[in-house]
């Protein structure tokens, strides 16, 4: 039977620091979120997810957008998205296939993503991407041999058989 640990420490240990004591935290040293504006308007993630709520898109594909969101914008230095255009998103998916090496699917998610940011949530068409180096799908093998090729199978085979 495995048993909790009772200690804190168990949880955080030293070379992390101290364990947080969020009961002792007054409500006044807590830093507004960063997508939250003084103006009170919402930020872009925040916008992103309404947006994604509104279609209703399932909760992880909120999570995998916004998390596209952000490696986009991290990609090119913090720049706003809006501030971008076809140009940097060709670039951060080249840089997906090339020096990440991702899958295919992986790049098409991070493609739906981008293109969800621009047309739903900037209202902006950035049109078709010639640019893009794509990430190579894997080749796929048949699952079964053609009466042909097990012939030629066959006759490679040393008799008898």
């Amino acid at each position: 039977m495995r048993t909790l640990p009772l200690k804190r420490s168990d949880h955080y240990p030293a070379e992390r620091g101290p364990a947080p004591d969020r009961a002792r935290t007054p409500a006044s040293s807590v830093q507004p979120r960063q997508s939250q504006r003084r103006s009170g308007e919402p930020g872009l993630f925040d916008r992103i997810r309404e947006a994604i709520r509104t279609h209703h898109y399932s909760p992880r594909t909120e999570r995998a957008y916004v998390g596209w969101a952000r490696r986009f914008i991290g990609f090119h230095n913090g720049r706003h998205p809006a501030k971008m255009g076809k140009v940097e998103v060709a670039r951060f998916l080249s840089s997906l296939a090339v020096k990440d090496k991702v899958s295919a699917s992986t790049q098409n998610q991070a493609l739906a993503a981008l293109i969800f940011l621009y047309s739903e949530v900037l209202g902006r068409d950035i049109g078709w991407l010639d640019d893009v180096i794509r990430a190579k799908a894997p080749k796929k093998l048949p699952v079964v041999l053609t009466r042909e090729e097990v012939q030629a199978l066959m006759d490679q085979l040393d008799q008898p058989h």
